[in-house]
């Protein structure tokens, strides 16, 4: 019976590694989509974070000074790219723009600020409300430091000076903010360290269910199977022959995957490698009984087809494999935890991304190999060659 399975195995795995769709789905859509959701989702946002917003101040004659200097200093601190507009029309030609109101008779922005004059700072900052309460924040914090480093100059009894204030901005300060996460979990994993385990998750189901499930449709359709009844062979060595070559085609599609996720976008699989091998290697054999039950089930290549590609984004997406579930809603984290795919990548996250222990993902493997062996019993029960 083993040497009969292992016959059907290899020659279903090697039929379908020859299809051009198989191959294309499995070596080059993973990198691509590896590439596309790791830099939307993670080295896109760090870029924007990294690059400054761009402010604009109205200057006028009277708005002069080492003042309007320090405080263009702290803007930068807040990650502002500030520049200097001289005219109405360069002013009103950007969105975000700062202007100074000075009060009556003061001969400087600079002179007002010294003589504890209050000195009004209009911000319009867009239509963005969100944008603009954090930038009005950052703003704020800006101008207070400079108001609060003119006052620490007049209680050492010092002229205020670009020179004093320099050196009072400069001096490290007595009280500092030491933030750190309480626990091993930090922060749901982005870019990469999501998108390598997600997709792989994705792309090992997305292949099962089409490929590995659209051959057996054929087979039934092209007669094959009928054929295959007339040989000594027993019903049993087909199934698991079958199971066999798509467990290989998942294992193949997952070996790749990590391999080049670690080698090509450096993902750290982190310290308990052995058992994201058991959680994958359960994962592909949960997939493997799945393809055959709804191989067994669909009457024709186009309904397997659809069905394929609808379960896997269906899963895919309510599961977490595009974006960390964690960042979901309480009510879609709660129900992901009632999917194969909402098993796969919580286990994942949790010895991969969060650094807890491997018994952690104890419950994962076992709940997906009990829906291995249920959908492959039941694939049994349903097999037919016509």
């Amino acid at each position: 019976m083993l040497r009969d399975a292992l016959f059907i195995a290899r020659t279903d795995l090697k039929e379908m590694l020859r299809r051009r769709e198989t191959l294309l789905w499995v070596f080059l859509m993973p990198p691509l989509f590896f590439y596309f959701i790791g830099t939307v989702t993670g080295g896109f946002g760090r870029r924007h974070a990294e690059r400054a917003d761009t402010l604009t101040l109205r200057l006028t004659e009277r708005d002069t000074g080492f003042i309007v200097d320090a405080l263009v200093s702290r803007l930068e601190t807040q990650n502002f790219a500030v520049t200097r507009a001289t005219t109405d029309e360069a002013f009103q030609a950007v969105s975000r723009r700062l202007r100074f109101v000075l009060p009556e008779g003061a001969s400087s922005l600079t002179d007002a600020v010294l003589a504890g004059r209050q000195v009004t700072v209009n911000a319009e900052l867009g239509e963005d409300p969100l944008r603009s309460n954090y930038d009005r924040v950052r703003i704020a914090r800006a101008v207070y430091g400079v108001v609060a480093d003119v006052a620490v100059t007049k209680v050492e009894g010092s002229a205020a000076s670009r020179e004093s204030l320099q050196e009072v901005a400069a001096r490290p300060r007595s009280i500092t903010l030491s933030v750190s996460p309480a626990g091993r979990r930090i922060t749901p994993p982005s870019g990469f360290a999501q998108a390598v385990p997600g997709i792989s998750v994705m792309f090992t189901m997305l292949v099962l269910l089409t490929s590995g499930a659209i051959l057996l449709v054929v087979e039934r359709e092209a007669g094959l199977l009928r054929r295959l009844a007339s040989t000594p062979i027993a019903p049993s060595a087909v199934v698991l022959g079958k199971w066999l070559a798509r467990m290989g085609l998942g294992l193949v599609q997952i070996v790749f995957g990590v391999a080049l996720g670690t080698l090509v976008f450096k993902m750290d699989w982190g310290a308990a490698l052995p058992m994201v091998a058991v959680v994958l290697f359960t994962w592909a054999a949960f997939n493997a009984s799945l393809s055959l039950l709804l191989g067994n089930l669909a009457r024709s290549v186009n309904q397997m087809a659809g069905l394929g590609v609808l379960t896997t984004m269906s899963l895919a997406a309510l599961g977490g494999c595009w974006w960390p579930i964690e960042i979901a809603p309480a009510w879609m984290q709660t129900l992901a935890m009632g999917l194969p795919t909402g098993w796969c990548m919580d286990a994942l996250h949790k010895i991969v991304s969060f650094g807890d222990p491997a018994s952690r993902a104890i419950p994962h493997v076992a709940a997906l190999a009990t829906a291995a062996v249920v959908a492959g019993l039941t694939a049994v029960r349903t097999f037919r060659y016509q």
